[in-house]
C-alpha cells in the first residue's frame, strides 16, 4: 500500500471487518480509503494507493455503487470517472439501513407472510407458524421504526441518539400519565391538592394586605 501510517491502518481494519459486514476485504479497504480522502479519486488513484490490479478496483467500485455508499464524480477536463463517499455519516449510516432492509429484511418479511397465512395440518406446524407470527411482529415494528428513521434529517438523528437513557425516562412517564387518566380503578391517582392544613406559613396569602 501506498498510504500514509494512520490511513494505511484505518483501511486495513476495515478491509478486515468487511468480511463481518457481508462484503470482501477489497471492497471495505476501497470503501475506506474513498471515505478518508480529502479528495475524489479514480480507479488508477485507487489502485496505486492499495495495490490493487484495475480489474479489482473496477468490481469494486461496481459493487459500492450498487449499495449507494459512493458517489459518481466528473471533473471539468478530464474523461475519467472519479468517486467520492458521502460527507455526512448519517446519510451513510441511512443509507446502510435501506439496502440492508432491502436485501434482508424485506424478502424474510415476505416469507412470513405467506407462511402466516397457510393452515398447518400438524401440531409442531402450528407451534412454529406461532412463533413465525412473533417474529413477523417483531420485524413489523422493526421496519416501521426503520422508515420513521429514514425520514429524519442528520441533525434531529443525533439529537434522538445523544438522548440515551432519557427516552426511556419519557417513555416512563408516558406509561404514568396513561395510567393517571385511565379509568381504571387500580390506577394511580394524581397528586392530591393541598388543603389549608398543608400549607405552610410562607406559602399562605394574607388577604387583608396588599
Amino acid at each position: 500500500m501506498n498510504l500514509p501510517p494512520l490511513t494505511q491502518r484505518f483501511v486495513m481494519h476495515f478491509g478486515e471487518m468487511g468480511s463481518r459486514w457481508g462484503i470482501n476485504r477489497t471492497v471495505g479497504q476501497i470503501y475506506a480509503l474513498l471515505y478518508v480522502s480529502a479528495k475524489p479519486l479514480n480507479a488508477d488513484d485507487v489502485g496505486d494507493a492499495l495495490g490493487f490490479s484495475r480489474s479489482n478496483v473496477s468490481m469494486g467500485l461496481k459493487e459500492l455503487q450498487s449499495w449507494n455508499l459512493v458517489r459518481l464524480l466528473h471533473l471539468p477536463n478530464d474523461r475519467r470517472e472519479y468517486f467520492q463517499a458521502p460527507d455526512d455519516v448519517w446519510a451513510i449510516f441511512r443509507t446502510l439501513v435501506a439496502e440492508r432492509r432491502k436485501r434482508e429484511i424485506d424478502p424474510t418479511l415476505s416469507m412470513l407472510r405467506d407462511a402466516l397465512m397457510e393452515q398447518p395440518g400438524v401440531a409442531e406446524d402450528v407451534h412454529a407458524q406461532a412463533r413465525m407470527k412473533q417474529m413477523h411482529e417483531f420485524m413489523e415494528r422493526m421496519t416501521d421504526w426503520l422508515d420513521d428513521v429514514q425520514k429524519m434529517d442528520s441533525a434531529t438523528l443525533a439529537s434522538l441518539m445523544s438522548m440515551g437513557t432519557k427516552v426511556q425516562k419519557l417513555l416512563e412517564m408516558k406509561d404514568w400519565v396513561k395510567q393517571v387518566f385511565s379509568s381504571s380503578p387500580d390506577a394511580p391517582q394524581p397528586p392530591a391538592a393541598p388543603t389549608p392544613e398543608s400549607v405552610t406559613p410562607s406559602t399562605k396569602v394574607n388577604h387583608g394586605k396588599l
